[in-house]
């Protein structure tokens, strides 16, 4: 199961995950996520990862596809986690880390 919880504040996407991202859960970021960030050409995104208790390949393809999306908007992805089991296998993606959600506020001058 997972809980995608989002939030829009002062230019940024706050993308909250809650639970697994595997290949049974990873058709949410894809086929909902993805497309409104594209859509809204959302510039900003903060992946808080706290939350995710296990992830695999389709998981991390997931977080690549909103990488993705927000970087063909010109934008930049940061990531908020510090469960090292989880930062490691999606180190790959080379995600700016920050240690608090809002610390994107001050990077981004909002």
């Amino acid at each position: 199961m997972l809980k995608v919880d989002l939030e829009y504040y002062k230019k940024v996407l706050f993308i909250r995950l809650n639970g697994v991202l595997t290949r049974s859960t990873s058709y949410k970021i894809n086929n909902y996520l993805v497309p409104v960030i594209l859509k809204q050409k959302i510039k900003y995104g903060v992946l808080n990862l706290q939350n995710i208790t296990d992830i695999d390949e389709d998981g991390i393809d997931s977080l690549h596809n909103i990488k993705y999306a927000i970087k063909s908007n010109h934008g930049l992805v940061y990531l908020y986690e510090n469960n090292k089991n989880i930062v490691r296998k999606i180190n790959k993606l080379h995600l700016k880390k920050i240690t608090e959600e809002n610390d994107v506020l001050n990077i981004i001058g909002a």
